[in-house]
């Protein structure tokens, strides 16, 4: 833990954090849209296999995102802390497993399930969304809703992005290295 705050990894993090939120803004209200969430910057959840600093900078990169949200008042502590949950067991996934489709397979589960289990307690319990639905059904709905998109930003984008990450790094590229 001597040197973990370098600054090549508050660049990085600063960095990504940035991407979060301007990935998330730039597509404005479907990036909130309830059940069907429009986030690219999901793709970035990926980033906790490669550099511990991605776990504060995704953190606080969804949280600033989150101030743009309709449910600002329970999107930023709660959406915040569920992707500080999955970037944890994201980053420990990355730490202990060293097959890389084993790798992306394990640590792009992390956010989808956290998100898809904790974002609907937002929509359908603390701000009512049922779409007429009862609660119960409605929190499964968008359960498997959220899963669904966040499945496609996550492995359908951040896939790629960690294919060319590991490439980059194999390849001795000095800015993405680890430290």
């Amino acid at each position: 833990m001597k040197n973990f705050f370098t600054t090549k990894r508050l660049c990085r993090a600063g960095i990504i954090a940035a991407l979060y939120v301007a990935l998330t803004y730039a597509f404005g209200a479907i990036a909130y849209n309830g059940i069907v969430q429009i986030r690219p910057a999901e793709a970035l959840t990926i980033l906790p296999l490669f550099y511990a600093e991605a776990v504060p900078a995704l953190w606080i990169g969804c949280m600033l995102a989150n101030l743009m949200s309709p449910f600002i008042i329970y999107d930023v502590p709660i959406g915040g802390a569920a992707t500080l949950i999955a970037a944890v067991l994201t980053y420990m996934a990355g730490y202990f497993i060293r097959n890389h489709a084993a790798r992306m397979a394990l640590g792009g589960i992390f956010p989808v399930l956290v998100n898809a289990f904790l974002i609907p307690v937002i929509i359908v319990f603390l701000c009512g969304d049922t779409s007429g639905y009862t609660s119960t059904v409605a929190y499964w709905i968008n359960f498997g809703s959220l899963a669904a998109t966040e499945a496609v930003w996550v492995y359908g984008l951040g896939i790629p992005v960690y294919i060319a990450l590991a490439n980059l790094q194999k390849r001795g590229v000095r800015a993405l290295a680890k430290k």
